[in-house]
């Protein structure tokens, strides 16, 4: 009885030791695992989260606003295209419905305005000719390596989709609130592109910047390569709007938001009609169903 009990006791002993060593194992793999999201978590703290602003198109019922768009382009146009392409949009592309809605003739005195790189010819050479409606954006640069070496190192990313690219998460318990048809939330992208053109500021003194690199607070790690590309009056508007760092940052995002979505107004037009034909059709089904059998014994 005496050797059972001694065997029984260094049993529950060697069972205890097994268990605390097999929890250990198992907080070392959880900590593991989810270490490097803390880390991630901690060094995305260092950057603000973006400013919401008040866009047009936002939700369900919303639109671009044509002036707005027209604005944006203009700061691109002046501004942005030194360095940034915007490949996927052609000159054509800001005549149709919804957009900047420029006029034919206003569409081909700026497709003029480019040199377009063509050929072969029948020397078998390239050569540079008027642009024409068809033609897209040209890149500012020949290459990513002609960029490279122009921007020190850095490479403009293209524009053409740059503001559904980005985004931002809003957490706990915004992002299940952003689902919700009348609130919708997906200018998440639109958002950070035009908080990050005006987050620009003065570095702490307790913080290096490298040199070719800026302090900007919403940027990730609050260093960015973009020296700050715009001022106070640097673009002119002719429609009286505000020449302000803050109004052209939202004119130029705003354009880049149409330039990744030109099809907005159409979709959410569409999307309204089929939910209001959805919607009748459902009545007109309860009243019929009630029609035929609300005399029928059950």
């Amino acid at each position: 009885m005496r050797k059972l009990r001694s065997f029984a006791s260094s049993l529950r002993i060697t069972l205890v030791g097994l268990g605390r060593a097999v929890i250990f194992s198992a907080a070392l793999v959880v900590a593991s695992i989810f270490a490097p999201i803390a880390q991630a978590n901690d060094a995305l703290k260092h950057e603000e989260h973006p400013k919401l602003y008040n866009w047009s198109f936002a939700g369900v019922f919303g639109r671009y606003d044509t002036a707005q768009l027209r604005r944006g382009f203009k700061v691109y146009k002046e501004v942005c295209s030194t360095c940034h392409s915007i490949k996927m949009l052609a000159f054509r592309n800001l005549s149709q419905s919804g957009g900047t809605e420029f006029s034919e003739r206003e569409i081909v005195e700026l497709a003029a305005s480019y040199k377009i790189k063509d050929g072969p010819n029948e020397a078998g050479e390239f050569f540079d000719r008027p642009g024409r409606p068809s033609d897209r954006f040209p890149a500012p640069f020949a290459n990513e390596q002609a960029a490279r070496a122009a921007m020190s190192g850095a490479y403009p990313p293209d524009m053409s989709v740059l503001a559904k690219a980005r985004g931002h998460s809003r957490g706990f318990p915004q992002f299940l609130l952003d689902a919700l048809p009348f609130i919708a939330y997906q200018e998440g992208g639109v958002d950070y592109v035009a908080s990050l053109l005006t987050g620009y500021v003065e570095a702490p003194a307790e913080v290096k910047i490298p040199d070719g690199q800026y302090y900007n607070i919403y940027m990730s790690g609050r260093r960015i390569g973009m020296p700050p590309p715009l001022s106070d009056g640097v673009v002119t508007y002719d429609d009286g709007a505000p020449q302000t760092v803050n109004q052209y940052a939202q004119d130029v995002a705003a354009f880049m938001m149409w330039s990744a979505e030109p099809h907005l107004n159409a979709r959410k037009r569409i999307g309204i009609g089929v939910i209001s034909f959805l919607l009748v059709f459902a009545g007109l089904l309860y009243f019929t169903k009630r029609r035929i059998w609300s005399k029928v014994a059950h």
